[in-house]
């Protein structure tokens, strides 16, 4: 798949807020900034979502910790831009030191293309069990981002394979890897187009503790090296904790008389 030129895609800007600037000069610039933001399930018992307020900075290591189902992946969904709020005061994204998108206008303006394109080019998603395509070479799959953008791929996607320790697995089928390759080859897919925030569902869920160990530990020195924002979910908190990540907690509360549960986000 050559490298082709980037198509331009029109999406909303707008100037950062007075409330997301930094309190100081010595603070990061805001990546997300989430003020209520609510997302709800319906079904036999329901599930809602609430985040009162959320703010992540650049080149910060976030951990959403918490047990499975209490909303982690949901709210990783909301902020890949993949999962429409039902409601938000304000959810904005910063691509830029002076620029944001106001991710809450752009899904009800239904302005697909700002989203896909902004999810393009600004994240990088790892999902938990990899989710590579295994008809493409370790090689395209790492290169896929940088294709959609129409940027040049080879020096990158070698470079990025040569700190993950996959550079020798570069001609070969996911098929043909062992589970913590197939991970690597993720987060090198993730990193690749060099995006300015990198999400992670339970990236090490699948793997024994000593390669669990290693890998996570090599993609946080990676982000850091990079100046990504990294934002995982986990039930691992102990792992997270030691490499310094800040944790942000997901609280349960369950309404006796109709059987539903609210997730409220904190940290």
């Amino acid at each position: 798949m050559p490298g082709r030129k980037n198509k331009k895609t029109d999406i909303s800007e707008n100037k950062i807020p007075s409330s997301a600037q930094g309190e100081d000069g010595k603070k990061a610039r805001v990546v997300f900034q989430l003020n209520s933001v609510t997302k709800k399930w319906s079904g036999e018992h329901g599930f809602e979502l609430t985040v009162p307020e959320l703010i992540i900075r650049q080149g910060e290591q976030v951990a959403l910790v918490g047990f499975s189902g209490c909303g982690k992946s949901t709210l990783l969904d909301l902020l890949a831009m993949i999962l429409q709020p039902d409601s938000a005061a304000e959810f904005a994204f910063f691509t830029a030191k002076d620029k944001c998108l106001d991710v809450a206008d752009t899904w009800k303006r239904k302005n697909l293309d700002g989203l896909a394109h902004a999810r393009l080019r600004y994240i990088g998603y790892v999902l938990q069990t990899g989710g590579l395509l295994p008809f493409l070479s370790v090689y395209d799959n790492i290169a896929l981002s940088r294709y959609g953008l129409g940027l040049e791929e080879q020096d990158a996607v070698k470079a990025v394979a040569e700190k993950l320790g996959i550079d020798r697995h570069l001609k070969k089928f996911p098929a043909q890897l062992s589970v913590g390759e197939r991970q690597r080859v993720s987060i090198a897919r993730a990193m690749a187009h060099e995006p300015s925030v990198v999400i992670a569902d339970e990236p090490t869920a699948s793997l024994d503790p000593i390669n669990a160990e290693e890998i996570m530990g090599l993609f946080t020195r990676l982000t850091e090296e990079k100046g990504v924002t990294l934002v995982v979910a986990t039930h691992e908190w102990d792992r997270v904790e030691e490499l310094g990540f800040r944790r942000v907690k997901f609280q349960l509360k369950k309404d006796k008389t109709k059987g539903s549960v609210r997730a409220t986000v904190s940290g």
